[in-house]
């Protein structure tokens, strides 16, 4: 499943999942799709070990830094954080990385607005971190570039796409193209059955 996006994913995940139930007669669950493509990790490890599964980006356009960094004044990166998480603060250098090379703004949000922002895309909520693309002058027009952390070249290639969706490019053009997204998430502290 590398080198899909997360829908493509959770999709060939949820196929396979449905290929398994058939020989055990039991039905499978979205949720049961969303495990195989979600990797909650509580140290550094593990996390390193998930990372370095992930493919990194190696094909930019010829114009792609001097267009991040021509974006920079008009968009914002944000990302949900929390307490104690290791995928939380691993995303953070990695913005920061993205943030000193191309300029961009890079600030964080409450849990509760990343809930919000990922129940207006449909997107299952799975923990932290989650990062954001918007436009500086419009909160209400976000593109996800990241569930779980990930190498800074695919962040810096994702927000670019991301800039361009809400700039006028189709957005299931973009979609197709972005990084897949690693669902590499922190531990959560309350069990799924206590949310």
């Amino acid at each position: 499943m590398i080198g899909l996006n997360r829908p493509g994913r959770i999709a060939v995940a949820f196929g396979l999942l449905l290929a398994a139930s058939a020989l055990s007669a039991r039905p499978v669950t979205r949720a049961d799709a969303m495990q195989a493509a979600i990797h909650p990790v509580a140290n550094e490890a593990d996390m390193r070990a998930w990372l370095a599964r992930v493919p990194v980006t190696r094909d930019f356009p010829p114009d792609f830094a001097g267009s991040l960094r021509g974006q920079a004044p008009a968009f914002v990166i944000e990302m949900s954080t929390a307490p104690g998480c290791v995928p939380c603060a691993d995303l953070w250098a990695r913005l920061g990385e993205v943030h000193r090379r191309y300029g961009w703004q890079v600030r964080t949000i409450s849990g509760a607005e990343a809930l919000l922002r990922s129940g207006r895309l449909g997107l299952l909520w799975v923990g932290h971190p989650v990062a954001w693309v918007r436009p500086v002058d419009d909160a209400g027009r976000t593109v996800p570039i990241a569930i779980g952390t990930d190498h800074a070249a695919n962040l810096a290639r994702n927000a670019w796409l991301a800039a361009r969706m809400l700039t006028g490019v189709r957005a299931e053009v973009g979609v197709r193209a972005l990084s897949k997204f690693t669902g590499i998430v922190g531990v959560s502290r309350y069990s799924p059955s206590s949310r």
